[in-house]
């Protein structure tokens, strides 16, 4: 069993900053797909950021790459998100998800556990 908490989001101006972090509870037996997902009114939700954990290597679309990273402390066990440079379009709820991973991508694979989420508003 796997539980989420997102924690972080807020309301920013366009080119500002914010950092999304997800406390925790896995079985640290496993490894892990982590992902953030966001979702829009209105859009399907699409996957920001992706981390194999622990330890392993990330992965982002496009629409983030250089703006957002995804990273785990395993001292706390928290995943987080730095995103800069924020758009008006980066605006969404946010959610923390995880899967077990036994290999392949982490940005195709189903997620299994996921967070409430946390709102994140960006404005022009």
């Amino acid at each position: 069993q796997v539980q989420l908490v997102e924690s972080g989001g807020g309301s920013v101006q366009a080119g500002g900053s914010l950092r999304l972090s997800c406390a925790i509870s896995r079985n640290m037996a496993f490894h892990y797909c982590m992902g953030w997902f966001r979702q829009a009114p209105g859009k399907e939700r699409e996957g920001v950021a992706y981390i194999i954990a622990p330890g392993g290597g990330t992965s982002y679309p496009d629409s983030v790459k250089g703006r957002f990273t995804i990273s785990e402390d395993n001292a706390s066990n928290t995943l987080n998100l730095q995103m800069n440079s924020l758009k008006p379009e980066d605006t969404g709820m946010y959610y923390c998800a995880a899967a077990f991973w036994i290999g392949g991508s982490c940005s195709t694979i189903r997620y299994n556990y996921w967070g409430r989420g946390t709102q994140v508003t960006v404005s022009s």
